[in-house]
């Protein structure tokens, strides 16, 4: 499933795409007619993202809220829009913006304009501001947005049996925190990823979290998770380039039975709600508390 990362650089891509233009909406698969008539040929204002929700902004408060689930997919190309290939179904194409009807010539004669094809997604609804606001109040703090209060995930985190390896994929914890940053954020400050969230301590947490604003800001730049550092990189340690097909360098994930690029220990996997789990033992020991019973 894409992580946060993956929904902010969406939202980035279509505002800069479409922000501001009058588009073309359609749902070629027939999905999302009804409601893709009631936006078709209005201003796209925007898009932002929460977690893994991403809202399409359009004129009058309304958007189109997408969740991309497991298998869903939104390209964003730039060119002239070819016929629908698969089930598509929400289409955006741009036909120029509003103020360049006051400019003569309007849009460059060569400038191909943009479109963007959503398929496979669990979601995709039109939605008013009010709704947009109520799927936001559920989620936790995403670390990729500027008003996100870290305190919120820490109070929860702090009261709970629960590992931290489970809270942390729990988006109404934290917000956008997928397979791939839960297992390198544990492995990268060495807690176990089955030590219960009441055991960590505040200042872990709060390390924990500037991390994770850190690395996922960086997964925003380039498109893809990377989470080794500097001293960690293959150049840095004369070790072959990581081949998968999510790409990135990373130090656990979807490397069972691998060497440890620390101490060599092989990493290990299982399954943790539904998911499966990476960790290092040696270099994320198993919690012991330190905690005495009275006699």
């Amino acid at each position: 499933m894409p992580e946060g990362h993956t929904l902010r650089r969406l939202a980035l891509d279509l505002t800069a795409a479409f922000g501001g233009e009058v588009v073309a909406v359609s749902s070629p698969q027939g999905r999302f007619a009804a409601d893709a008539a009631e936006i078709d040929g209005t201003e796209l204002v925007g898009a932002d993202s929460a977690g893994k929700h991403l809202f399409i902004e359009f004129a009058g408060e309304r958007f189109v809220h997408i969740h991309l689930g497991l298998i869903g997919k939104l390209d964003v190309r730039r060119g002239p829009a070819p016929p629908p290939v698969g089930a598509v179904r929400l289409r955006l194409v741009s036909r120029g913006r509003p103020s360049e009807a006051l400019r003569p010539g309007g849009r460059e004669a060569d400038d191909p304009g943009w479109y963007a094809d959503l398929r496979g997604a669990t979601r995709c609804d039109l939605v008013d501001a009010s709704r947009k606001a109520a799927v936001i109040a559920q989620l936790g703090p995403d670390p990729l947005r500027a008003d996100a209060d870290p305190e919120k995930a820490w109070r929860r985190i702090a009261a709970s049996e629960r590992s931290i390896g489970d809270l942390l994929m729990d988006q109404a914890v934290l917000a956008g925190v997928g397979n791939v940053y839960r297992a390198e954020v544990l492995f990268r400050h060495r807690i176990d990823p089955q030590r219960p969230g009441r055991t960590l301590r505040r200042a872990q947490w709060q390390a924990m979290w500037d991390d994770l604003v850190a690395l996922m800001a960086e997964g925003v730049r380039l498109n893809r998770i990377d989470t080794v550092r500097p001293e960690h990189t293959p150049e840095a340690m004369g070790r072959p380039s990581r081949v998968d097909d999510h790409g990135g360098e990373v130090y656990v994930y979807r490397r069972a039975g691998q060497e440890c690029h620390i101490c060599g220990t092989p990493v290990r996997t299982q399954e943790l709600k539904g998911r499966n789990l990476f960790w290092c033992p040696r270099c994320q020991p198993t919690f012991r508390s330190r905690a005495r019973t009275a006699p």
